[in-house]
């Protein structure tokens, strides 16, 4: 395994475990302790993990991904003002792509029934399948924290679809890191999703907003609608005007 790639494993690890030894690290990756040990260094210096007595944990601003669980009872008035906006997009629409996360699921909960829906979140269909005509899964592997269907099996899927519409999730919203998350994983399940979608829809209330995480998985001009509930930023706001994103921003219940 090359250094950099060593390095993002090693990022991955220490945020999907909330922390990681040097030698739980040494034992997964199969490296003595003193590289582990010379790559936290390098790591923190970099300010994508922290170092902690015997091991790291991860920042607060890159690397930390809060579980489902927590994230589905935060900002939920937000989320469902976001949600209610983005179901007018669907007029006309024929197939959508949900991706996992807590505002999507808001979405799909109030979808009608006359479109295809297509999701990576086992949660998400179970909740579609309730009203909508049909739902299809990508399959692939489920990462438990986030509840998200990832891995070549789900990238192989998005390889051979196209869809109309995507509703997009992010951890981050930053004018000059574009579209980020923690999870080179769903990076890439996210970044297939932007390059088979027609339109893009972004919902994202504003804690992501200002946000960096540790992958980019597109960039603002990727994105057509930026729905949120606050005013952006200044910078933010005209960069995606600059970029032709339609912006809807400050919505309510």
């Amino acid at each position: 395994m090359l250094p950099e790639a060593r390095k993002r494993k090693i990022v991955e690890l220490v945020s999907t475990h909330d922390g990681q030894s040097v030698a739980e690290l040494a034992d997964e990756l199969d490296y003595s302790k003193a590289t582990i040990r010379r790559d936290l260094r390098a790591l923190a210096e970099e300010g994508l993990i922290e170092r902690s007595h015997g091991g790291a944990l991860p920042t607060s601003s890159v690397a930390s991904e809060r579980p489902y669980g927590e994230r589905e009872v935060q900002n939920l008035e937000a989320k469902r003002a976001i949600a209610t906006r983005a179901v007018e997009e669907l007029a006309d629409t024929e197939v959508v792509f949900f991706d996992a996360g807590t505002t999507t699921m808001e979405i799909a909960r109030r979808a009608p029934s006359d479109l295809l829906a297509v999701t990576n979140s086992p949660q998400l269909a179970v909740e579609l399948e309730e009203t909508v005509d049909e739902v299809k899964l990508t399959g692939g592997t489920l990462r438990s924290r986030t509840r998200a269907l990832v891995g070549p099996t789900a990238e192989s899927f998005m390889e051979r679809t196209n869809f109309d519409l995507l509703f997009l999730g992010t951890n981050g919203l930053d004018v000059e890191a574009g579209l980020t998350t923690p999870n080179e994983n769903e990076a890439r399940m996210k970044e297939l999703m932007v390059q088979k979608a027609n339109r893009v829809v972004l919902v994202c209330d504003a804690t992501k907003v200002g946000e960096r995480s540790f992958i980019q998985f597109a960039e603002l001009g990727d994105v057509d609608h930026v729905i949120t509930d606050a005013a952006l930023p200044n910078r933010l706001a005209e960069t995606l005007d600059a970029a032709d994103v339609r912006v809807s921003e400050e919505v309510t219940t």
